[in-house]
């Protein structure tokens, strides 16, 4: 029994010299704000009254006022705090607590290491009553459990309330080195340069949507731009593939990689040592590219969500793609919720998952059967089962193949990436050629389309 007395009698991690020290340096000098306002918050204080005056000094540096002696207790008096954290005796107990303002930033570091112990211990307790509840579903427990540690352990600044001239100054920063660079792409780059020069490749935060009906090559076109930005940009990315299995997956990846007729890759079918050669080479290139694949069936947002936190955290994640999104499973949804709503709860965590890990998020959808009864283009309202798709997306773009359609197409194998909604930039449409020997889209002029189609038909 004595030991739990001991247990629940500790105290939690603090320093309170250190604050009073902090404290103290700011009214020695206050123009130090500057150089700690991104480490310490009035919620960084053990001490309630150190917070308080801690708060007072940000209301009086927010006016511009002083920050001595005389204005912060005139201030503390008029909002009838002055006696709560000690009175005059108390501030003038924090003034002489340092001699001198130049340990400041030493002193804020201490505060908020000791704060983040603290949420750090908040957060085991919350873990551990999490597990007594018992009724809830496993997933979802983890879930709670996992965004409780993100929370602690990727928070930066406290602050997160930017000054316009701040921004601007990295704005031209960054536009000086989009400028100076080779690619001048913002985001994460697709590897076909007629797309990125549309998208200025994938954004981070984005939720980006390529749609279309079944067997125009929605995968093929998703596993392309994995392996151009992995192989040729080190982008490490995760694939979350609801409908393929991993080997699968490899098989196109290595015959787009090694330009190897897929159906004899397939069958093993190989006979000319160009292709074994290709083959080896492209194995060698694939192994070293930093490519992630989860082929779990009927997976849900809570486990992609718990994987893709881990990989952020271990690999420095840069794209998660999603193969598609119909065939995910909700996680909230109760008996009585339409397919929409199921859909919409989809949507929306992907487009938060996107915001939360700060990465591009590519997700496949289908398209609904309107398109065919119809015919010509797809349109935004043919995006299958729910509007919100359409609403969360950053980028919405359709794969449209008229020789799909129309049995006397002259267009053979040419496939036009329609851009229908770009959020920051501009719509339009990219032309590209599909190789389905190779299972591979290649980026081509319009020029050479018939010397393409010409190529591919002696294949």
């Amino acid at each position: 029994m004595a030991g739990v007395s001991k247990e629940k009698l500790r105290i939690p991690p603090q320093s309170i010299e250190a604050e009073m020290a902090l404290l103290g340096s700011i009214m020695l000098r206050p123009d130090g704000l500057y150089e700690i306002i991104d480490l310490a918050s009035p919620k960084s204080f053990y001490s309630e009254k150190n917070g308080i005056i801690f708060e007072t000094m940000l209301e009086l540096f927010a006016k511009h006022n002083p920050i001595d002696f005389l204005s912060l207790s005139q201030r503390l008096k008029e909002k009838g705090l002055l006696e709560q954290i000690g009175g005059g005796s108390y501030l003038t107990e924090v003034v002489h607590m340092v001699p001198t303002s130049s340990n400041l930033k030493h002193y804020a570091e201490i505060v908020q290491k000791k704060h983040m112990m603290r949420r750090l211990i908040e957060a085991s307790e919350y873990i551990g009553a999490l597990g007594f509840e018992e009724a809830h579903d496993l997933e979802e427990v983890l879930d709670k459990a996992e965004k409780k540690i993100y929370d602690v352990t990727s928070s930066g600044s406290v602050f997160s309330v930017r000054e316009l001239k701040d921004e601007l100054a990295e704005a031209w920063e960054r536009l000086d080195r989009l400028h100076n660079a080779k690619s001048g792409l913002r985001g994460i780059p697709t590897g076909f340069p007629e797309l990125d020069s549309k998208l200025s490749g994938f954004q981070k935060s984005d939720l980006i949507i390529l749609a279309s009906r079944p067997s125009m090559g929605k995968t093929s076109l998703a596993l392309d731009i994995i392996r151009q930005t992995a192989v040729n940009h080190n982008t490490p990315v995760a694939i979350f593939s609801l409908e393929m299995s991993s080997q699968q997956l490899v098989d196109r990846m290595l015959a787009a990689q090694s330009n190897v007729d897929a159906w004899k890759l397939r069958t093993g079918k190989l006979t000319r040592e160009d292709e074994f050669a290709a083959i080896r080479q492209s194995l060698d290139k694939l192994s070293q590219a930093p490519i992630f694949i989860d082929d779990q069936p009927g997976n849900n947002i809570l486990k992609m969500r718990s994987v893709a936190r881990r990989l952020k955290s271990e690999k420095g994640l840069g794209l998660v793609v999603v193969d598609y999104l119909q065939l995910m499973l909700p996680t909230q949804s109760r008996n009585q919720d339409t397919l929409v709503q199921q859909v919409t709860e989809i949507s929306r965590s992907l487009k938060n998952l996107a915001r939360e890990l700060d990465i591009p998020v590519l997700a496949l959808s289908q398209l609904s059967r309107a398109i065919e009864s119809r015919g010509g283009r797809p349109r935004l309202s043919d995006l299958r089962d729910s509007g919100s798709i359409e609403q969360d997306a950053d980028v919405v773009m359709f794969i449209h193949r008229e020789d799909r359609y129309k049995e006397e197409s002259e267009k053979t194998n040419i496939a036009e990436i329609l851009i229908e909604k770009h959020r920051n930039g501009e719509t339009g449409k990219v032309t590209l050629f599909f190789n389905d020997k190779k299972v591979t889209f290649q980026s081509v002029e319009k020029s050479d389309f018939g010397g393409a189609e010409q190529e591919f038909e002696t294949l």
